[in-house]
């Protein structure tokens, strides 16, 4: 619940407010008041007649109505003065930055959930405990520093963690970066990071409201309302880049399945993420540095030109680039000979452009045209820092100029921040970012470009058989993994292609069948899940005799109830399979088989339902995706074909969410199409009540 007393409040009263601005509710008061707050202000503190040139008042039953309150006392006091506020004096919006409370405690969360309680009954608006307050172009109800530069073309930072909010705003001013609007939610009993994202996406006018937001994320409360409006506010064009922390306790999360041993709470967050469209980053330094690539103009192909005056950062920039999916395409002709016979003798123009340290700012102007107006590129770099021998500030205004005029996005890198401090903050002030390190300016560019576009949210039914999905599953009477003829018959309903088979407990039965599938042939135990773990495959069977024998022994194995026999494929080994994560839904995991998946862990995840779109979005992300192209000879793989068979999937886990676990492993790449050799399906229903 956000409302307008929360947001632009027209009187303020910080509970513990103090002419100490070491203590929190003196440092409140100071950032209000050199924040020209435009309404009326208060403070309660038994001690004082006047804080900082403001009323204050000994207790609440002397203050006048206040539409927000900022508690800055112990939490123990809260409560009561929470409910004395919003009964007696009209106050429908609350910041309490106090601590102690449910990050603590059992008792600390009992006092929480009574705060709670007393706001939603008179409908305010609650920012905290355990927070640093909320910051925007109206008020700056924080007691911390840095006060970034607020701006309404800035960024929106929602942060679960009040500190981290704080580094995020230290890493981001250095780069020029400004915000809009600043919100620590603390503990978040009623407004959490996804009511701040709803809000933001409801009020959210194009081309007037600010375009960027930057998310630190402790918890998803709520995955299907962050997907709605973070996919929502990317349709209307906004850019959001967040940070998810605390990813790495699911990894040890025990689980029977290939799938479930890989499958974690952090690659649902992936695919959530890779759903909305969102950007993930993995510390401070790159959220910020990827919002400051969201501030420039976007993107539109992958080929960059550098423009340089060190060779060094060039070659590494060049280097980034590459490794992150960009190109900086060599460069050549009449125009690029005669870019050269202006430059100093010794330049290159071949790309990166080296314009030499003694390169004029008049020769970086030349450059930056010729990039301009060379077809094939799409962005350019520029790296100029203090070579000593030069006007920087000259240089720096050719740079702001051509940013200005140029079509295509330029990106500064100014690493010369000591030697030439204040020229790079005479540009910055000037409404630019920069990007002090190559590298890191590289690793953004990427992530940028490649991140996916929200998806529809629509269901691509693709011909599955629902009813009969549906049929399999409701006559299913026992909850683990699922008889194999089961599994077959939801494949056949979902369309998915799998091998043909024989299984039987009979051995006269199984030679009898076999004779109607062509030798080499595979055989596997039915019944146990591991099966390979007890002797329970053989390959490459060429002959009756060697099927009876390999019967015989392996019905002797435990767990056994019968042997099933498939024509032993050749192919590509590819993988599939989902986990059923609480709150999330299906993560559907793909990948190639073999190596690539038991060593190389190398996967991606999306989140049921999938569109074809994505599910192309998730195996190009492979770091193997080179080899559906086909390598060394071989043949390439069907990217269509296996899109197809992962959407169908997603929609058969859609109308099963009795799935909880799933396996297709191999799913083998033939020359005749892509097949399922094997798959585990474990289900899990709901007790009735009885």
């Amino acid at each position: 619940m956000i409302n307008r007393e929360l947001i632009a409040p027209e009187s303020i009263v910080i509970i513990g407010g103090s002419n100490n601005t070491q203590k929190p509710g003196g440092k409140i008061i100071r950032n209000l008041l050199e924040g020209k707050f435009p309404g009326k202000l208060y403070a309660v503190n038994p001690k004082e007649t006047e804080v900082q040139g403001i009323p204050c008042f000994p207790d609440i039953t002397s203050l006048p109505n206040t539409e927000l309150a900022i508690l800055a006392v112990p939490a123990a006091a809260c409560p009561s003065i929470v409910e004395e506020l919003a009964s007696t004096r009209n106050t429908k919006a609350f910041i309490i930055i106090s601590a102690g409370f449910g990050e603590e405690t059992h008792e600390g969360f009992l006092l929480e959930q009574e705060i709670l309680k007393t706001a939603n009954k008179y409908e305010a608006s609650l920012i905290g405990p355990n927070c640093i307050g909320l910051m925007n172009r109206h008020h700056r109800s924080v007691f911390t520093l840095p006060i970034p530069e607020l701006d309404s073309r800035g960024v929106d930072l929602i942060s679960s963690s009040g500190a981290t909010a704080v580094y995020i705003m230290e890493s981001a001013i250095g780069k020029g970066l400004r915000f809009n609007s600043v919100w620590s939610v603390g503990n978040a009993p009623q407004i959490g990071v996804e009511d701040v994202l709803e809000y933001l996406d409801r009020t959210y006018i194009p081309g007037e409201s600010t375009p960027i937001k930057i998310l630190y994320i402790e918890n998803i409360k709520d995955p299907d309302r962050m997907l709605l409006h973070a996919s929502s506010l990317i349709r209307k064009g906004c850019k959001i880049a967040a940070i998810k922390s605390g990813s790495s306790e699911s990894g040890s999360r025990a689980a029977s399945s290939h799938t479930g041993a890989m499958a974690s709470s952090d690659l649902a967050v992936e695919a959530l993420f890779r759903k909305a469209g969102i950007v993930r980053c993995f510390s401070r330094e790159e959220l910020t540095t990827v919002a400051c690539v969201f501030n420039l103009k976007e993107i539109k192909g992958r080929n960059f030109a550098i423009v340089t005056h060190a060779g060094g950062p060039a070659v590494m920039l060049t280097d980034a680039l590459s490794k992150g999916g960009m190109h900086v395409p060599e460069l050549s002709g009449e125009a690029a000979q005669k870019l050269k016979e202006e430059l100093y003798p010794g330049a290159s123009v071949g790309n990166p452009i080296d314009i030499l340290a003694t390169g004029t700012p008049e020769h970086l102007e030349k450059a930056i045209d010729f990039c301009e107006n060379t077809p094939e590129i799409d962005a350019i770099a520029v790296i100029f820092g203090s070579p000593g021998l030069v006007k920087v500030y000259d240089a720096y205004d050719v740079l702001h100029r051509k940013m200005e005029e140029c079509s295509k996005p330029i990106f500064p890198v100014l690493p010369s921040v000591v030697t030439a401090g204040k020229e790079v903050e005479y540009f910055l002030n000037k409404g630019h970012v920069n990007f002090s390190d190559e590298v890191a300016l590289a690793t953004a560019v990427a992530r940028v470009f490649n991140a996916s576009k929200p998806t529809n949210g629509g269901i691509e039914l693709y011909g599955v058989n629902v009813p009969e999905i549906r049929r399999i599953i409701d006559d299913i009477g026992e909850n683990g993994y699922l008889p194999h003829n089961h599994v077959q018959s939801l494949f056949s309903a979902a369309g998915i292609p799998i091998v043909p088979e024989i299984v039987s407990s009979s051995k006269e039965e199984l030679l009898k069948k076999a004779r109607q599938l062509d030798f080499p042939l595979v055989a596997k135990v039915v019944g146990p899940v591991h099966k390979s773990d007890i002797g329970g495959v053989v390959l490459n069977i060429q002959s009756e005799e060697h099927l009876a024998f390999e019967f015989d022994r392996m019905m002797k194995l435990p767990e056994v109830t019968a042997i099933m026999v498939q024509p032993m494929l050749q192919g590509k080994e590819l993988f599939v399979g989902a986990k059923y994560e609480p709150h999330f839904g299906h993560v559907i995991l793909c990948g190639l088989g073999g190596i690539f998946v038991e060593i190389l862990r190398d996967i991606a995840s999306g989140l049921a339902p999938l569109s074809e779109n994505e599910a192309l979005s998730m195996i190009r992300s492979l770091r193997a995706y080179k080899m559906f192209r086909g390598v060394r000879g071989e043949a390439p793989i069907d990217e269509i074909q296996f899109a197809e068979i992962i959407v169908r999937l997603s929609t058969l886990l859609r109308f099963a969410t009795e799935i909880k676990e799933m396996d297709i492993n191999p799913l083998l790449a033939t020359k005749k199409g892509i097949i399922a050799v094997d798959a585990r399906i474990r289900i899990e229903k709901e007790a009735k009540n009885k």
